[in-house]
């Protein structure tokens, strides 16, 4: 692991501080590890979302659509 110093002015410090103790982080650099992994997961999901809509239209999710689904949902066998 590398290791990256930051600096914060005191009322961010604090507010890490505050993050850290109310939602069990066991240390700021957890606490810092979390935002970056969902802000990793938010980018992949715009990322998709953004794929998606540049992609041509396909089947439309109608009711027969879903009708299917489920239908061969419940047609598999368990285990």
């Amino acid at each position: 692991m590398v290791t990256m110093n930051i600096l914060l002015p005191e009322q961010l410090r604090s507010f890490v501080d505050d993050q850290v103790a109310e939602h069990g982080f066991g240390t700021s650099s957890d606490y810092i590890h979390e935002l970056i992994r969902k802000e990793q997961d938010r980018q992949n999901l715009r990322n998709l979302l953004l794929a998606g809509a540049a992609s041509p239209p396909t089947t439309p999710a109608d009711d027969a659509y879903f009708d299917a689904v489920r239908a061969r949902v419940l047609s598999r066998k368990p285990g």
